[in-house]
């Protein structure tokens, strides 16, 4: 029997992951809320499935019972909608499931003054998000267990790919240079995540990896490096202490860690986008910056 992925919460990077396991040969069932985005998953190629959060059709569960690899990128808010709702039948009627991938953030390590975290480095979240991200984690891993599957939690950096990019953001006029002393963020390229799932996936394995690149760095860098390459000049810079930001822009931005990978190295995995130079460049000569 061919592996099967159901993913629920098939957006950006779940969408990724779904491009990598058809290639693959695997079936791919995902849920969205959309039903545009649902005949978008369908023309790709994935069997898709309304979900609200609230309930499955009959179908998607007959899908989830014989599914074989278990994603979840749905986030949590109060509660993780997607053990609110099936978790009893996870646990007790899925008898092919061999490994769940859960896709958390690095934002439950909070902020680090600039500092190297690693899996095993104190969790200090700060957002509620990132609070909530840190209990779905710590639930997902208690239902691995109690069901006897390997549960792999991948705290995801800022993540970026085709459509969603420096090149995109300075040629729509959305690109702001702040500057704000000492930070630098990690990031993660969208096809990355779906590498690192699969090789996951496809050794059943669990663990907490952070899947983030080899470089964290200043987010202006980003933005000079992509107009070079666009031949055009970048925006001004622009000091952080002056702009007015939402909470949830002034949270992330009051966070400072660089993050490593070694982790998920360890098991093979070798990044396709180390750092964002290579990103970037692929992004340019491809043309895929504008999106797939």
């Amino acid at each position: 029997m061919n592996d099967r992925y159901f993913i629920f919460g098939a957006g950006y990077s779940g969408r990724a992951i779904a491009r990598e396991a058809l290639v693959r040969g695997a079936d791919v069932h995902g849920t969205t809320r959309s039903p545009g985005k649902a005949d978008e998953l369908r023309a790709s190629g994935v069997t898709a499935h309304l979900f609200d959060g609230s309930e499955l059709s009959p179908e998607a569960v007959d899908a989830l019972e014989a599914t074989t690899h278990l994603v979840v990128s749905i986030a949590p808010g109060d509660a993780d909608p997607v053990l609110a709702t099936m978790r009893q039948f996870i646990a007790e009627q899925t008898p092919a499931l061999r490994w769940i991938g859960y896709l958390s953030t690095v934002g439950v390590y909070g902020d680090h003054d600039g500092a190297w975290v690693d899996e095993d480095s104190e969790l200090r979240p700060m957002a509620q998000r990132s609070q909530e991200r840190l209990e779905a984690e710590s639930a997902w891993l208690a239902l691995g267990t109690e069901r006897g599957v390997p549960v792999a939690v991948l705290r995801l950096s800022g993540i970026y790919g085709p459509g969603r990019n420096a090149l995109a953001s300075l040629a729509n006029g959305t690109a702001r240079r702040i500057i704000r002393q000492g930070q630098v963020f990690n990031r993660i390229h969208v096809d990355d995540i779906a590498g690192a799932a699969l090789c996951l996936g496809d050794a059943a394995k669990g663990d907490i990896f952070n899947i983030s690149d080899d470089e964290p760095s200043p987010p202006q860098d980003l933005l000079v490096y992509a107009a070079r390459l666009m031949g055009v000049e970048p925006p001004p810079e622009v000091a952080f202490q002056e702009l007015e930001m939402s909470p949830m822009a002034r949270s992330f931005w009051g966070e400072c860690k660089r993050v490593s990978n070694a982790r998920i190295k360890r098991t093979g995995y070798r990044f396709r986008y180390p750092d964002y130079r290579v990103a970037l460049d692929q992004l340019w000569q491809s043309g895929e910056w504008r999106g797939r």
